[in-house]
């Protein structure tokens, strides 16, 4: 599936005493991008717990910051799927400033697919095509 963008406003609560958004906030970023890839594919994190108990575990993070994000500035976050296998499947986000398109920051995340027991299992069939990687 190629590259889908999420866009969003910078919140006065994700920003520090210097209107600078916090860097934990990006990793906040990351997952709303995983959550409207795969709801672009027309599948839902909570359709996919429900209804076959597959859980992404986030095994790996990794982001790195260009220019910082202020206070009610629009950011967009592109997501693409990077590698997968049937066991774990790796995002990568670029985030900008929308109007400018300054680049903000960027990183990755690798994810495990999980059983409801909560251990390493292969993901079903039917969804290695939404996390399958683009060449």
């Amino acid at each position: 599936m190629p590259t889908v963008e999420a866009r969003l406003r910078v919140r006065y609560a994700e920003t520090d005493q210097m209107g600078i958004v916090y860097y934990a906030n990006y990793l906040v970023w990351m997952e709303l991008g995983r959550a409207e890839y795969c709801r672009a594919a027309g599948v839902r994190y909570t359709d996919m717990e429900r209804d076959d108990g597959i859980l992404l575990a986030v095994a790996e993070a990794h982001c790195r910051y260009a220019s910082p994000a202020l206070y009610d500035e629009e950011v967009v976050v592109a997501t693409r799927v990077l590698e997968s296998n049937p066991r774990m499947v790796r995002f990568g986000y670029q985030m900008r400033e929308a109007g400018s398109g300054r680049a903000i920051a960027s990183g990755e995340t690798k994810h495990i697919y999980l059983g409801p027991d909560r251990k390493p299992r292969k993901i079903p069939e039917k969804y290695r095509a939404l996390f399958r990687a683009e060449d």
